[in-house]
């Protein structure tokens, strides 16, 4: 159980605890060297900040699809947050000074702990099912939902802001 912090607000229903909805298999695991929550990046920018490489080792009945992923340099890869709370839906961060609602939030506690990572492929071998990736802000074992290519012709968005900061 995690600790809570003043303005956090939780589910009433676990969401782990209800029927599921759908039928989402995972299809691999994250290799990374972060055994533990509080040795791992809290995000991508801190990740590439350490220099440590990472992998995504996909199961083999998943490994076709794969194919003509090597003409990708860049990868998003949603991953399944499998140690995050699932029922906090408004939280305090640690360097926040007001709470605020999960989808104003990239946490991981959520009522569905999909974590998203646009990471640097350096390597691909379809037949292993291994993809040598720059690093990921991921634990060791976390499981994988889905891989696709980045594209910048449409996932750059020019006219973003930076939240709480009016910032392109």
């Amino acid at each position: 159980m995690f600790e809570m912090r003043d303005g956090e607000v939780r589910l009433a229903d676990d969401p782990a605890m209800l029927d599921p909805d759908g039928h989402l298999v995972f299809i691999g695991r994250v290799l990374s060297p972060w055994m533990a929550r509080e040795d791992c990046p809290k995000n991508m920018r801190a990740a590439r900040e350490t220099s440590q490489p990472a992998a995504l080792l996909i199961d083999e009945p998943y490994r076709p699809g794969l194919t003509g992923l090597e003409r990708a340099n860049h990868i998003h890869v949603l991953t399944w947050m499998h140690h995050a709370p699932r029922n906090l839906i408004v939280q305090k961060p640690r360097h926040a000074t007001e709470a605020k609602g999960v989808f104003a939030l990239r946490s991981p506690a959520r009522p569905n702990p999909v974590g998203l990572h646009s990471v640097r492929l350096v390597s691909l071998d379809i037949a292993a099912g291994r993809l040598e990736i720059e690093t990921i802000d991921a634990l060791d074992g976390t499981p994988i939902i889905d891989i696709k290519p980045y594209f910048p012709s449409v996932d750059v968005l020019a006219d973003a802001l930076m939240p709480d900061r009016g910032e392109r």
